[in-house]
């Protein structure tokens, strides 16, 4: 696979894992495609709050062994797609 399609791939991969663990964290009654990658994910967007951050962090943590300083968290816990970013970001 060239370096694109894997990312890609890569991406839509850990998108489906983060739509899950979001539904899963919020009990939305919703269909993952339903949540739309640039949707805020706090506040009028999904409506968690910082305790559910936490969460999502801790298990994100876990399942793809990435670390969420508090500079990190608040940028890559904005939307969908800038955590699937974060998660998904070649070590330093």
């Amino acid at each position: 696979m060239s370096g694109w399609r894997e990312r890609v791939a890569q991406r839509e991969a850990a998108l489906a894992v983060v739509r899950a663990e979001l539904i899963d964290l919020l009990k939305l009654e919703r269909c993952p495609d339903e949540l739309d990658p640039d949707m805020p994910l706090f506040d009028a967007g999904l409506g968690a709050d910082s305790l559910d951050f936490l969460e999502l962090a801790v298990r994100l943590e876990g399942h793809y062994r990435v670390t969420f300083s508090p500079a990190e968290a608040a940028i890559a816990m904005r939307t969908l797609n800038t955590l699937v970013d974060h998660v998904t970001a070649p070590p330093p």
